[in-house]
């Protein structure tokens, strides 16, 4: 297989050095560079090579693909300044109107959550997106030896000031802080950007959003929450929307469940995670300075990519964030 790159190589090389015009150049690319080109159609053919050759077959494979790219680049751009000079366009025509603008999905589906739950009592909390390991962490009831607390599960600031900081992984951060400012009855919710380094795929990505729900008073039980949750799907999805909650742990709710909805994913229906949810746990109320012997409460906190992803048919979170305006024009 390294003798035929070699004999690829040349040939392409070869062939480049004869081609003055700009439609030949395109035609050369596509038989060599093109997705159906040859040099694509020798890749999957690395299977075939022993365990042994495979590094330096592959090592070549990118050598040669590298070579013929330089090669392309160098001879398009003398191509383009030797072609004859004059307009390809007639100028005298009307221009072309731009198209309007709109809002972004996100953008868009972050507003109507935000509304929903406005009209059920909840006001808006806020909060900053590099936070402190206390309200990240210690004041969620997240032990200092919690496995949420690794380097490998945030993004940590290097050098930071007043003590370790980090980019926000949860929407929770901001429960406890709307608990230091404001005693119960507090009922609110946060919405915003969190990060964490996942591997991204089709539902997971390194910068995602949520909303964060949190209701403190006086006998608020597990039954409220599930009541505002499977109203908020009801009203913003339909009264077809298939909503699920099935036991979970969390350090900071106590008792825990995740929430589930059924939504397309690549052609397949299957249940989805939108989120996590639970009675606040008493010592996070403890910390925010609140007494879990007079009140309870319920958190919960929703990916907003997922709930677009549901309400739009959308198969594959990564769109969101490659900036096609022809997708995004869609909303």
């Amino acid at each position: 297989m390294l003798s035929e790159l070699e004999q690829l190589e040349s040939d392409a090389l070869g062939q480049l050095d004869g081609i003055s015009d700009v439609d030949g150049l395109e035609a050369w690319r596509i038989a060599y560079l093109g997705s159906k080109g040859r040099l694509k159609a020798m890749m999957p053919r690395l299977k075939e090579v022993s365990r042994e050759e495979k590094p330096a077959v592959g090592k070549r494979l990118n050598e040669v693909k590298k070579s013929l790219e330089t090669a392309f680049e160098a001879r398009k751009s003398t191509a383009s300044s030797s072609a004859s000079v004059g307009p390809t366009v007639d100028v005298t025509e009307p221009g072309i109107g731009g198209g309007g603008g709109c809002r972004h999905v996100l953008s868009r589906t972050m507003a109507e959550v935000a509304e929903v739950f406005a009209r059920m009592g909840f006001a808006i909390a806020e909060g900053p997106e590099v936070e402190d390991e206390r309200h990240n962490f210690t004041a969620l009831n997240i032990p200092p030896e919690h496995p949420a607390r690794d380097e490998i599960e945030n993004f940590y600031l290097a050098g930071s000031e007043g003590g370790l900081k980090l980019l926000r992984s949860q929407t929770s951060t901001v429960q406890i802080r709307a608990m230091e400012k404001q005693k119960p009855p507090l009922r609110v919710t946060a919405i915003g950007r969190v990060y964490r380094p996942d591997t991204h795929d089709a539902t997971h990505y390194s910068m995602f959003h949520q909303i964060e729900g949190l209701y403190i008073d006086r006998g608020v039980n597990m039954v409220d929450l599930k009541t505002v949750l499977f109203q908020f799907a009801r009203t913003y999805f339909g009264e077809e929307a298939e909503v699920r909650m099935r036991p979970g742990f969390f350090p900071f709710t106590e008792p825990s469940a995740e929430i589930d909805m059924k939504m397309r994913v690549k052609d397949e229906w299957m249940w989805v995670e939108l989120g996590g949810c639970g009675m606040v746990h008493p010592n996070v109320l403890s910390s925010a300075g609140i007494d879990p012997e007079e009140y309870t409460g319920y958190a919960f906190g929703l990916g907003i990519e997922r709930i677009a992803m549901r309400k739009y048919g959308i198969p594959d979170l990564r769109w969101f964030y490659d900036n096609d305006a022809r997708f995004l024009r869609q909303f």
